[in-house]
C-alpha cells in the first residue's frame, strides 16, 4: 500500500489500484493525517484545514462523516494488513501506519541521505530518486485553506532545495550543462526565486553559455521591478558580477567565431542585437567588432513548421479568404489559451511561403506570458535589422523607426506574423506600409479595436472536434498506439476538451509512461481533482496557460473568474454568475462579456455561456477561501430557478417541496415562457444540476441536495426511462442524512415509480411500500396520498385487484379532505384505470368524469388528455359510442395543441379500435 501527497493526494493498493477517496474535503482530511503520521491531529486543527477560520455550523458532523467513510475505504482495501489504522482519540484522530508508506517521508529520508554523501555521484542518484517521487504540485486536489496552502508551500520549498542540491552535485562532477538543464524548468516555474536563478546563471556560465546566463539576470531584474518593485538581492547580483568578471573558467573562454554570412537565426534574437547588448554591459568582455553586413533581401524569421498539425481545414480556408482581399490585409486568429493559434498561423505561413517572395517576419509579443510583453520599439529594431538596416544606421527614435519600417515594407510582398498580442495598441505600430503585405495576428483577446480601426478580419479558433483530436493523438503518439485503443483515445480526447495543448501534454505524458496505456491514463484523467496536474509537463501545461490569461484580465472579469470555482457544470448564465459572485446581474453581465472576449467562456446566446471543463477546474483552484458562502448562494439560486421551472412545466401543480429554512434570496431568477421552455432548460442543465447535488452532498448540505433532486420531477415525468435511478438514490440518501421523513417518502415514491418503469418491479416495491408511512409520520397528506397512488399503480401492474382499489380509495379520501385538487384528480385517473382493468366500465366512467370535472386549466394538459382517453374507453364499454368518440376527438385536439405526441397517439389508437368494431 502507498500514500501520496507529492502531487495529487491519493492512496494506492499493493497492485497499484487507486482507492476512490471521493471529494476534495476527504482528500484534504487524509492529507492532514498523512503530514503528521502516528500523531493525533485535533478536530479544531482539521476543521481549520478544511474550512478555514469560519467553518459552517455543521462542520463537526461533516468531518465525522468523512472520517467514517475514509476508515471504511481503508479497511475495504486491506489497509490493516499493512499496519494502517485510522483511530479516534478523544477530540482528535490519528492515522497509524509505517511512515515508509508515505511518499513525503521517503522523499525527506532520501534528501537527508544525499546530504551526507561525499561522492557527488551517489548524491545525484539519491536526489534523482527523491525527486522522481513528485508527480505534480504538492497536496493537489485538496480544498483551499491557509493551513493546506502553508503545508504545500513547505513541501515545495523542500523540493526546490533538492533541485538546487542536485544541480550542485552535477556541478561537482563537472556536468555543468546537465546542472543547467536541471535548473531551467524550475526557473521557468519560479521566476522570482532569486537563489534558484543565481545557481542557474552560474551553471550556464560554467557551461560556456555566458550570454544566456546574463539574459536570465536581466529578465529576472525586470520581473522583480515590475511585480515586486524591488532590486535584485545579493545572491543574484553576486552571480551577475561573477559572470561579468569571468570568475568561472568556462566563462572566460574565447567567444565563438562570428559568422560572416548575413543569415539570421530564426528562433532567437538577431545576432547584431545580442552583440550590441553585450557590448553595453559594464565590465563585460566585449565581442570583436563586427563590420556592417549587406542588406538581407529575404528575411525568414518564422519558427519551424509545427509537428503533428492536423485538421483545421475550415480555419485555413478562412485565413485564405481573410488575406486575399483588401489593401494590406490583416487577419486576427483568436481563441482560448492552448487552442493552437500559433500552430495555425505558423502552419499557414509555411504553406503559403511562395506567396511572400520578399520574406516573412515573426515575433512573439509575449502579451500573455510569464515575462514582460515586448515593447514595439524593440520589435521594430529587430524587424529593421532583419530587413537589412545596419546597427550604425538604426534610427534613433521610435517614431523614426516606425517610419523607416513602413517605408522599407512598402512595395514588398511580406508576411508579418505578430504572435501572442495582448491588445490592439501593441499591434498598430508594427503594421507594415505595403499594400501587398499581409499581417497575421494571434491573440487570446478579440482585438475589437483593431477590427474597428484597421479592418482586421477575425478568424475564431475553437477546440478540435473529436475526430481531429484523436488524429492529433495519432500524429504525436503514432497511429498504432491509438488504433489499438480507439475507445480510450476518444475518451482521452473528450477529457482534454479537444484542446490541442492538453492533447499534446497528454501525449507527452504517455510517451514517458511506456508501460501504461491510453485507457489507464484516461482513467486517471477522469478524476477531476488531479486532471490539471496530469496535464502538465515541465514548464508546459493547461493551468499555466490559463493562468496567464487570467492574470491579464480586467479587474471585474478576474474577480468573477476567481468566483466561478464552486460552479458545477458547463452551462452558465448571468443569474448563476451573479449568485456566485454575490453581485448585481448587470455587473455579472459585464464581467462575463470580458471573460468571453478572453475566450475563457463561450457565449451561446443572450445571457448564456459555456464553461469548458478544464477552464472550470482551473477556476476551482482559484476559488477564494474567504467566501465559504459561495456554494450556498449557488445552491439556493438553483432551488429558486427549479421552482420557477416546475411552475412552468406543470402549471397549476403544487411544488413537491419548499425552500429550506434560511435559503438565500436570488436576485436574478430565470423566467420561463411555458412547459417547453422549462423542459429544454431542464435537459440542458441536467449535468450541471447533478453536479450541484454532488457538491451539496459532499459539503454536508443535505437539506439542499434532496430538494435539488426532487424538484427535477417534471423532467423525470417526461423522460422517465432516462437513467434517473442514481440521482434519485442520492436524493434519498441525503433525505435520510437530513432526517426528513417527508422528503424520504417523496424520494422513495419517485424512485419506486422510475424503477418500475425500468422493469425492476421487486426493487420498486421495496421503495414504494415504505413511502406512505414515512409521509404519515410527519403529517404530509399530499405526500402520503401520492405514495399510496404510486404503490397501487405498481401492484396493479402485477395483477393486484382488491389492495390497489383500497389504496387508491384511501388516497382519494386523504386528498379530498385536504383539498388537494391535483392529487384528487390523479386518484380518479388511476381508479379509472383500475376499474377498466377489472371489467367495471360504469365505475370507470364515473371516476373519469369526476376527474375531468376537476382537471380544468391551468392543470397540465397531459393529465386531461389521459382522462379523456380513459373516459372514451369506459363510455365505449358501456355502449355510449357517440359520447366516446367526442371525448376521444377532444383528447386528440388537446394533445396536438399541447405537443403531447404520446397522448395523441394513444387517443387515435383507441378511436381506431372503436371505429373498426
Amino acid at each position: 500500500m502507498e500514500f501520496r501527497v507529492l502531487g495529487a493526494v491519493s492512496a494506492l493498493t499493493d497492485g497499484g489500484e487507486q482507492i476512490p477517496l471521493g471529494p476534495a474535503m476527504r482528500r484534504s482530511l487524509l492529507a492532514m493525517l498523512l503530514l503528521r503520521p502516528n500523531t493525533a491531529v485535533g478536530v479544531d486543527r482539521l476543521t481549520e484545514a478544511l474550512w478555514g477560520e469560519e467553518p459552517p455550523r455543521h462542520s463537526r458532523t461533516v468531518l465525522q462523516g468523512h472520517v467514517s467513510r475514509l476508515r471504511a475505504l481503508l479497511a475495504e482495501h486491506g489497509a490493516p494488513a499493512y499496519g494502517v489504522e485510522l483511530v479516534t482519540q478523544g477530540r482528535a484522530y490519528l492515522l497509524r501506519l509505517p511512515e515508509s508508506l508515505v511518499d513525503a517521508h521517503r522523499f525527506e529520508e532520501l534528501l537527508q541521505l544525499a546530504r551526507g554523501q561525499r561522492d557527488p555521484g551517489d548524491a545525484v542518484s539519491m536526489l534523482r530518486e527523491a525527486l522522481s517521487l513528485w508527480q505534480g504540485p504538492a497536496l493537489a486536489g485538496t480544498v483551499y485553506s491557509t493551513l493546506m496552502e502553508t503545508a504545500a508551500h513547505m513541501l515545495q520549498e523542500l523540493r526546490l532545495a533538492a533541485v538546487e542540491e542536485l544541480a550542485d552535485a552535477h556541478g561537482r562532477l563537472g556536468e555543468h550543462g546537465t546542472a543547467a538543464a536541471v535548473l531551467h524548468t524550475e526557473a521557468i516555474a519560479n521566476p522570482l526565486r532569486e537563489s534558484l536563478i543565481a545557481v542557474l546563471m552560474l551553471a550556464l556560465g560554467r557551461a560556456g553559455r555566458r550570454s544566456e546566463a546574463l539574459d536570465w539576470f536581466h529578465r529576472t531584474r525586470r520581473l522583480l521591478a515590475d511585480q515586486l518593485g524591488i532590486d535584485p538581492g545579493a545572491a543574484l547580483t553576486d552571480a551577475y558580477t561573477a559572470l561579468l568578471r569571468a570568475d568561472t573558467p568556462q566563462a572566460a573562454a574565447a567567444p565563438a567565431p562570428v559568422p560572416t554570412s548575413s543569415a539570421l537565426v530564426p528562433s532567437s534574437e538577431p545576432q547584431e542585437t545580442r552583440r550590441a547588448q553585450e557590448a553595453r554591459e559594464p565590465r563585460e568582455i566585449s565581442a570583436p567588432a563586427v563590420a556592417p553586413h549587406h542588406i538581407a533581401a529575404v528575411p525568414q524569421l518564422l519558427p519551424r513548421r509545427p509537428g503533428g498539425f492536423t485538421g483545421r481545414k475550415d480555419e485555413l480556408a478562412a485565413l485564405d479568404r481573410a488575406t486575399a482581399s483588401g489593401s494590406g490585409p490583416i487577419a486576427v486568429i483568436t481563441g482560448s489559451a492552448g487552442v493552437g493559434k500559433t500552430s495555425l498561423a505558423v502552419h499557414w505561413a509555411h504553406h503559403r511561403r511562395a506567396d511572400f517572395p520578399d520574406g516573412r517576419l515573426f515575433v512573439d509579443l509575449h502579451g500573455y506570458s510569464a515575462i514582460p510583453a515586448r515593447d514595439s520599439t524593440s520589435v521594430l529594431r529587430e524587424f529593421l535589422l532583419a530587413l537589412g538596416v545596419p546597427t550604425e544606421r538604426m534610427p534613433g527614435s521610435p517614431d523614426a523607426m516606425g517610419a523607416h519600417y513602413r517605408d522599407l515594407t512598402s512595395g514588398r510582398r511580406l508576411l508579418i506574423v505578430l504572435d501572442n498580442a495582448r491588445g490592439s495598441e501593441q499591434i498598430r505600430p508594427l503594421l507594415p506600409g505595403g499594400e501587398d503585405c499581409v499581417t497575421l495576428v494571434t491573440s487570446r483577446d478579440r482585438l475589437g479595436g483593431l477590427v474597428a480601426s484597421d479592418a482586421a478580419r477575425p478568424v475564431p479558433l475553437a477546440e478540435l472536434p473529436p475526430a481531429h483530436s484523436t488524429a492529433l493523438l495519432s500524429a504525436v503518439l503514432g497511429p498504432d498506439l491509438v488504433a489499438a485503443e480507439p475507445e480510450a483515445a476518444a475518451r482521452l480526447a473528450e477529457l482534454c476538451d479537444g484542446l490541442p495543448l492538453a492533447l499534446r501534454v497528454a501525449a507527452a505524458r504517455l510517451v514517458t509512461r511506456p508501460h501504461g496505456g491510453l485507457a489507464a491514463f484516461a482513467g486517471e484523467l477522469a478524476d477531476e481533482h488531479s486532471r490539471l496536474d496530469l496535464l502538465n509537463v515541465e514548464d508546459t501545461g493547461v493551468a499555466a496557460a490559463l493562468g496567464l490569461t487570467v492574470h491579464h484580465l480586467p479587474e471585474p472579469a478576474r474577480d468573477m473568474f476567481h468566483r466561478l470555482g464552486p460552479h458545477t457544470g458547463a452551462t452558465l448564465d448571468t443569474g448563476t454568475a451573479a449568485a456566485l459572485a454575490d453581485c448585481p446581474p448587470g455587473r455579472a453581465t459585464v464581467a462575463l462579456d470580458q471573460l468571453a472576449a478572453a475566450h475563457l467562456v463561450v457565449e451561446t446566446g443572450p445571457r448564456s455561456y459555456v464553461l469548458h471543463d478544464l477552464v472550470r477546474l482551473y477556476a476551482r483552484t482559484l476559488a477564494p477561501g474567504h467566501d465559504p458562502d459561495a456554494l450556498l448562494r449557488l445552491l439556493d439560486h438553483r432551488l429558486h430557478t427549479l421552482l420557477a421551472a416546475c411552475a412552468a412545466a406543470e402549471p397549476g401543480s403544487e411544488p413537491c417541496c419548499t425552500l429550506p429554512p434560511g435559503a438565500r434570496h436570488s436576485v436574478a431568477v430565470r423566467t420561463f415562457t411555458g412547459r417547453q421552455d422549462a423542459l429544454v432548460w431542464y435537459s440542458a442543465e441536467r449535468d450541471t444540476l447533478r453536479g450541484a447535488v454532488e457538491a451539496a452532498a459532499a459539503a454536508g448540505m443535505h437539506d439542499r441536495a434532496w430538494r435539488l433532486v426532487l424538484l427535477q420531477w417534471p423532467l423525470i415525468l417526461w423522460q422517465v426511462r432516462d437513467g434517473w435511478v442514481p440521482l434519485l438514490e442520492q436524493g434519498l440518501a441525503s433525505a435520510e442524512l437530513d432526517d426528513d421523513p417527508g422528503a424520504q417518502s417523496r424520494a422513495r415514491a419517485l424512485l419506486g415509480w422510475v424503477l418500475s418503469e425500468e422493469g425492476r418491479p421487486e426493487e420498486a416495491l421495496v421503495q414504494l411500500e415504505h413511502a406512505p408511512a414515512l409521509a404519515a409520520r410527519v403529517g404530509d397528506t399530499a405526500g402520503e396520498a401520492t405514495a399510496l397512488i404510486n404503490l397501487a399503480v405498481e401492484l396493479m401492474r402485477h395483477g393486484g385487484r382488491e389492495r390497489p382499489r383500497d389504496l387508491l380509495a384511501q388516497a382519494l379520501s386523504l386528498a379530498e379532505r385536504a383539498g388537494l385538487t391535483e392529487t384528487v384528480t390523479l386518484a380518479h385517473l388511476h381508479l379509472t384505470h383500475h376499474f377498466l382493468a377489472v371489467g367495471a366500465p360504469h365505475e370507470a366512467a364515473d371516476h373519469a368524469m369526476r376527474g375531468l370535472a376537476l382537471a380544468a386549466p391551468p392543470l397540465a394538459a397531459p393529465r386531461r388528455v389521459v382522462l379523456r382517453t380513459l373516459y372514451g374507453k369506459a363510455l365505449a364499454a358501456t355502449g355510449r359510442t357517440g359520447e366516446a368518440v367526442r371525448q376521444l376527438d377532444d383528447a386528440i385536439r388537446e394533445a396536438h395543441a399541447a405537443d403531447y405526441a404520446e397522448g395523441e397517439t394513444e387517443a387515435r389508437l383507441v378511436l381506431s379500435v372503436l371505429a373498426n368494431r
